[in-house]
């Protein structure tokens, strides 16, 4: 496997020629700009961190349009994913807005999700996902995640954590766009850096659902 170099800038350049034409021609014909640009170091890159996180999954390309009203082929974005349990871990994308980095738990199982609240709900670890979040939140890090609009069945609407309760999904992320550094080595290790600023919150959320 050839050694992470960065994100070349073409790759970003790729993803806002395909925003503005989305077809199959296309990509057919600047699919080696994509494996060159976009591909080959996002498998660099994974290769890089597996050591330290696990394996990755990259994704494809391709859009499932099967119940989707938009029937564009394919993603605007590239990314990638390393589970520490089953629907918590850390996420990395590359698109045309540049890097985006994330970690939390995307798609919860009923059951974890109801383990997950019952932690919130507890005074002595509901406080620390605050203060997990809290840090991160000062580090740069946007929380967010699908939530619902009210009360989770069971819990009052007066909860002092009643805003982490409402959470379907729980997300740390951090918009990078495309820094002098992203086509170059350094990108591995601000990836890193962001990854184990993220580490807290993953095995924490891992120790609970789990």
């Amino acid at each position: 496997m050839a050694q992470f170099t960065g994100f070349p800038l073409t790759g970003l350049d790729f993803y806002e020629d395909l925003e503005a034409d989305n077809s199959k021609a296309f990509w057919n014909a600047n699919k080696q700009v994509w494996e060159e640009s976009v591909r080959d170091p996002m498998k660099a890159l994974a290769a890089e961190l597996e050591n330290d996180f696990g394996e990755a999954k990259i994704f494809r390309p391709y859009r499932d349009v099967r119940f989707s009203k938009d029937k564009s082929p394919y993603k605007d974005h590239q990314g990638a994913v390393v589970h520490s349990s089953a629907g918590a871990g850390w996420y990395v994308q590359i698109g045309a807005a540049g890097l985006f980095v994330a970690g939390g738990i995307y798609g919860p199982s009923p059951d974890q999700l109801a383990g997950l609240r019952t932690t919130i709900d507890n005074d002595v670890r509901g406080p620390e996902l605050e203060a997990l979040l809290s840090q991160l939140n000062s580090k740069g890090y946007s929380i967010g995640g699908d939530k619902l609009k009210t009360k989770p069945k069971g819990y009052d609407l007066d909860h002092p954590r009643i805003e982490l309760l409402r959470h379907r999904s729980l997300v740390a992320s951090r918009e990078f766009g495309a820094p002098e550094w992203l086509n170059t080595p350094r990108a591995g290790k601000e990836i890193r850096k962001a990854w184990e600023q993220l580490r807290p919150l993953i095995e924490w959320l891992a120790a609970v659902t789990g």
